[in-house]
């Protein structure tokens, strides 16, 4: 009754926010959100200003989570590869495995051609997010690093003589990441990672069917227990965690692949024919479109600007590197991740009428797994809620240092952020504040809104700082280590 009576209070406003920051234009008869607009027109940009970066330095950022151009004497706190694997651990999740059947059900196999391509393209605007962060971070007394969008905001905007709206964009975004953080990045994590855990246990059946409390203790005590540390400790987790769950979930994907190799042909046809020529689908092409893209830049959040404040904490003196490394995050994410989890339910369980006996999500994607190896139903809940994990412990530095950047670097603001945050894991287990996520989730896109604004003022930086890498790169200045 409280968790209804507070979901009512606040639906309106939610509603109405929403509304806002999703408001869709109607063209050619597909509704199109206005932010996905902003984003991918953003990815477009930065894929084209940067001579297709996202395709030519592929190469170079594999060299660097090698570790091959390490600086260990360099200020930060993590190496290439444990800021990948922490920003990572914030995007793949819940979404990667059970939003793509949503996608599927509603726009048919041609809006995962555009998914991918999204994908592609919004690595551009990654690779702009990570420089920044790491040019205009902070570093503090103690070493250890601020750095994200709130940062080069407010620095590199006034340096670039926007000062007087670089602050207030920087405020503007932490407020918005420390309550984004608590819903999409927290509660919604925990309510989903607790469903899982019901569905391994047995389902309707299982003893701990009614008991999220019991589970939502456990969980907020595990997270608890590894941001305490910050995030070096994030980073210890997350550096064995995603490679983990990433492979254990490729290897089931490409099992039922293999069983069902010969439906892949016309999977891989049907998405090429049908995201030009969509059978049935609101808006025709267009529509099939905003579909695929949608799914991406919410799945991978080029854009949003929540993984430079992961990144912003990478261990270099250059700061071009981390862009680099930043750009493989929507590749694996969505790219990757994505069309794996896309091919699995098409060679399985697609029919043109998916999703009209109800079950959608993340069930649906069980159910294609399930389908061709009939034990995965377990494995699979217990990826997801690793993804659930993950992905929370990621998104509590995310919201930290919104935090610190409103409220002031101490370990007593700390300290109190990082229980408000526990109590918030185990408050998704035990309640449904539908309205409080959507709300949160609002909050977490309306900042590609200042993000985005503040990335085109500084990509005259971006670009020269790219040029002077790959010029003291080519001229052997800058070498690997032996």
């Amino acid at each position: 009754m409280i968790d209804e009576t507070i979901d009512q209070a606040i639906r309106p406003i939610a509603d109405a926010f929403s509304k806002f920051i999703f408001f869709e234009v109607s063209i050619a008869g597909a509704d199109v959100p206005l932010i996905v607009i902003w984003l991918i027109g953003a990815a477009i940009f930065f894929t084209v200003y940067l001579n297709f970066l996202n395709v030519r330095g592929f190469g170079h950022a594999i060299r660097l989570i090698r570790g091959d151009y390490d600086g260990p004497k360099a200020d930060g706190e993590l190496s290439h590869f444990q800021a990948l694997a922490t920003a990572l651990s914030g995007t793949v999740g819940i979404g990667n495995i059970g939003g793509m059947a949503v996608v599927i059900s509603v726009g048919g196999p041609g809006a995962v051609f555009w998914l991918v391509m999204a994908g592609l393209f919004g690595m551009a605007t990654k690779f702009a997010e990570c420089v920044v962060g790491v040019k205009y971070r902070k570093i503090n007394p103690d070493g250890s690093i601020s750095g994200g969008p709130m940062y080069y905001l407010e620095r590199g905007l006034k340096e670039r003589g926007w000062g007087a709206i670089g602050k207030p964009l920087g405020i503007f975004y932490g407020v918005a990441m420390v309550i984004g953080c608590l819903g999409i990045g927290n509660m919604f994590q925990s309510n989903q990672a607790f469903e899982q855990f019901v569905v391994a246990t047995g389902g309707e059946t299982s003893i701990f069917v009614g008991k999220g409390w019991l589970f939502g203790l456990v969980i907020a005590l595990l997270v608890g227990a590894v941001i305490i540390g910050g995030i070096r400790s994030i980073a210890k987790v997350t550096g064995r965690l995603v490679p983990f769950m990433a492979v254990a979930y490729v290897i089931l994907a490409v099992t039922v692949l293999i069983l069902n190799a010969g439906k892949i042909p016309w999977a891989v046809g049907a998405i090429v024919s049908e995201a030009f020529n969509p059978q049935g689908i609101a808006g025709g092409m267009l529509g099939v479109m905003v579909l695929g893209v949608r799914r991406a830049v919410f799945s991978n959040e080029a854009g949003i600007g929540s993984a430079a404040i992961a990144h912003s904490a990478v261990r270099t003196e250059e700061p071009v590197t981390e862009g680099f490394v930043g750009l493989l995050e929507p590749f694996i994410d969505t790219v990757v991740i994505c069309t794996m989890t896309s091919l699995v339910i098409l060679t399985t369980v697609y029919t043109p009428d998916l999703g009209q006996d109800g079950m959608v999500g993340i069930q649906l994607t069980s159910a294609a797994f399930g389908s061709s190896l009939s034990w995965s139903t377990a494995p699979l809940a217990f990826i997801a809620i690793l993804f659930a994990f993950s992905t929370m412990i990621s998104w509590s530095y995310y919201g930290l240092k919104g935090w610190t950047y409103l409220f002031g670097e101490s370990r007593l603001m700390e300290l109190v952020f990082k229980v408000i945050f526990c109590a918030f894991v185990a408050l998704g287990c035990t309640i449904q504040l539908k309205a409080v996520l959507d709300f949160s989730d609002a909050m977490v896109f309306i900042v590609a809104l200042p993000n985005i604004l503040g990335l085109y003022i500084l990509a005259p930086i971006i670009k020269r700082e790219l040029k002077s890498y790959q010029s003291r790169l080519a001229s052997g200045e800058l070498k690997p280590h032996k």
